[in-house]
């Protein structure tokens, strides 16, 4: 690996992260301006905005016949998704959201996780399971866009207050927005070419297979920008942004990210058996998880946030362990399957009682 192959990988995430801010920003402008509520802001617009990076390696991986890169990104990036960046939002500030809403954005999430699954179980998504995962983003959106007409009125009554003042210049304001999500998009698609080749190059040097490499080093770099946004929503008390974005964007990687890879690669996104056989029952694990923390009492403690950080820690040192065949991985495995996940789920039981408990005194 050369020197310049590391400029370009780090210049490439530079770009992901610059484009996602501008397009981010632009996009949650614009529906602002239509109306949206926060949550559906974050399940739709932000996540979109927030999964163009992983879009964009998708598709430039697919097309460069490197489908270990395409599949690794996404699904370690539902991964980070909720380990590192749901529990780096909840340290920073206990999340709280409508769990009557969520519940069932989770339940989507989770479906479509089994979905994609059971899609790779014989080593391949095809073409025609691209356009089953596509079409049913599609649905998603209009459900979404259903839900929220509900909440729209009084959101564009309270964006109709704070701009009033400026309502002379919203044409102004629009030509804005949709100058910033453009060129957002086009720093996203550089970015992502830059990655995806020194992401091989940086495969080849260090011996280790691009799934690898699209599960940790790529998956990491594109989840950047949710880390970056939901922290930034946590911090500002935009908890429902926060979670929404997390759940939202596991959502899109699934439906549109993997959906339209598939569709583009000229015979179907392949899947390795290491990918089956471990990292997609990984992340089917990671979203039921987040299940019961939500279900339950609509929000994540600090203590929740710390252990779903460290159960990141552990998948991230399993695949180093691997990668490097060393001899510490047999009693690795062992402390994991007999301690690790024994004790999450009796954190997880505890979690769920503590808080049940809480809210049936509230109803009295």
């Amino acid at each position: 690996m050369t020197f310049l192959t590391g400029i370009l990988f780090v210049a490439g995430l530079a770009l992901l992260v610059a484009g996602a801010e501008l397009l981010v920003r632009g996009a949650v402008r614009l529906a602002a301006r239509a109306g949206i509520s926060p949550l559906v802001i974050g399940l739709t617009v932000v996540a979109f905005g927030t999964s163009a990076p992983e879009l964009s390696i998708n598709v430039q991986s697919s097309l460069a016949g490197q489908p270990d890169i395409a599949i690794g990104n996404v699904v370690g990036s539902n991964i980070a998704n909720i380990l590192l960046i749901l529990g780096a939002s909840a340290v920073v500030a206990p999340l709280m959201v409508k769990k009557q809403v969520l519940q069932q954005d989770v339940q989507i999430m989770i479906a479509a996780s089994i979905t994609t699954f059971l899609f790779a179980l014989d080593g391949m998504i095809s073409t025609f399971e691209g356009f089953v995962l596509f079409c049913s983003l599609l649905f998603y959106i209009w459900f979404l866009i259903r839900r929220s007409r509900k909440e729209s009125r009084g959101v564009e009554q309270e964006y109709e207050q704070k701009d009033a003042p400026r309502k002379q210049k919203s044409l102004r304001g629009w030509l804005l927005n949709i100058t910033l999500v453009v060129t957002g998009l086009g720093l996203l698609v550089l970015g992502a070419r830059l990655i995806v080749e020194s992401a091989a190059e940086v495969a080849r040097w260090l011996h280790v297979s691009e799934l690898v490499i699209g599960l940790t080093i790529v998956a990491v770099g594109t989840s950047l920008p949710e880390l970056a946004t939901s922290v930034v929503a946590a911090f500002k008390g935009e908890r429902e942004i926060a979670v929404g974005n997390v759940v939202g964007s596991n959502i899109f990687n699934l439906l549109l990210v993997l959906g339209l890879g598939a569709i583009i690669a000229p015979l179907g996104l392949p899947v390795s058996q290491a990918a089956i056989s471990f990292d997609f029952p990984v992340m089917i694990a990671v979203a039921l998880t987040s299940f019961p923390i939500l279900f339950v009492g609509g929000q994540i403690f600090r203590w929740e946030g710390f252990l779903l950080i460290g159960h990141y820690l552990i998948y991230i040192t399993y695949h180093v362990l691997a990668a490097a065949s060393h001899s510490a991985l047999p009693m690795f495995n062992s402390a994991v399957l007999y301690f690790v996940l024994p004790l999450t789920a009796l954190s997880l039981v505890i979690s769920c009682w503590y808080q049940l408990r809480v809210h049936r005194r509230h109803r009295r």
